[in-house]
């Protein structure tokens, strides 16, 4: 198959699909069309919000799509009419099997993990919230259920101690869009070979929730530190301090552990001037950065200027 023979079209919606869809042009293959997330009111004032792949999209001239519902008649002759063999999906959402199946080469997609670990909507924060050392991403073509078509190819790298969910998501992001070349390139010369994925599945990315975003204090220093580490900068791992008669929600940003021996009770604060610690297992976990409602983000020495701890403030 000659390059000018593949043509494309690409699904995705956010920021991370951005650098995939550019590195694709940048490599002169031909895009039919993009399909993206309609636009939606976001924020305040409640304005109409485009997608990140929308405004890049608009910028190149590309034909873009944003269908409600990806059954309809009307989108899918829209789709047909755009005459592509190839679609890739990159952050986009689960297809119907008259989406994925329309193209003659197939559908591939593009996830944040080293699959089969880590299927589903949030790869990048478990990776770190578990304290892996390492991940990835892969390219698979894909099928009826989600996260387990057979693998094309993957590429490996390391997780840093320090690393966040934002700083790994941009490693990844990168990472990615020379994946997804080398797919495309596999294809072109028709050396595509097919990995059929395990069914079992050890490691889940669960969709975040308040529920699994809370810190749970009486976790190991370790825990709690990669819980807020993988959740920066979003949407924040979070707690509550008790306050005299007052419970806060604390979005929690940064943190450093410091591993100490102490008689104190877990999630009591213990304070100076410069520095706020949360007593935990094995030492203090150091609030960094962090946001109470209503305020801005700030560090401990700003914020302990115009806040007073009661005795006995805690985390719960």
């Amino acid at each position: 198959m000659k390059k000018e023979d593949i043509r494309i079209v690409f699904m995705g919606t956010p920021e991370f699909a951005v650098t995939i869809l550019k590195g694709i042009l940048e490599k002169n293959y031909k895009v039919m069309g993009v399909i993206t997330a309609p636009d939606r009111p976001a924020g305040r004032g409640q304005k109409i919000h485009e997608s990140a792949v929308k405004v890049f999209s608009k910028s190149k001239g590309l034909n873009v799509l944003q269908p409600t519902n990806l059954k309809d008649e009307t989108f899918l002759s829209n789709l047909k009419e755009l005459n592509a063999n190839l679609q890739i999906v990159v952050a986009f959402r689960m297809l119907p099997k008259a989406v994925w199946q329309m193209p003659k080469i197939g559908t591939f997609n593009l996830h944040a993990s080293l699959l089969p670990d880590y299927r589903g909507a949030a790869p990048i924060n478990w990776a770190i919230i578990n304290g892996e050392k390492t991940s990835g991403v892969t390219t698979f073509f894909i099928d009826e259920k989600i996260d387990t078509g057979a693998i094309i190819l993957q590429s490996k790298l390391a997780i840093d101690p320090t690393e966040n969910a934002g700083s790994l998501h941009d490693k990844l992001m990168y990472l990615g869009s020379k994946l997804v070349i080398k797919t495309i390139q596999l294809i072109e010369i028709g050396s595509v070979e097919r990995q059929t994925q395990s069914k079992k599945e050890t490691k889940t990315a669960f969709k975040l929730n308040k529920g699994n975003c809370k810190i749970e204090w009486d976790s190991s220093i370790q825990s709690i530190y990669n819980k807020v580490r993988g959740l920066q900068p979003y949407p924040a791992a979070w707690g509550l301090l008790y306050n005299g008669n007052k419970q806060i929600n604390i979005k929690v940003y940064e943190v450093q552990k410091h591993y100490e021996k102490h008689d104190h009770q877990i999630g009591l604060l213990v304070n100076t001037k410069k520095s706020i610690k949360v007593a935990v297992k094995e030492g203090y976990i150091e609030l960094i950065n962090f946001k109470f409602p209503g305020k801005r983000q700030m560090d401990a020495t700003s914020f302990l200027n115009g806040f007073t701890f009661q005795e006995n403030a805690r985390m719960i």
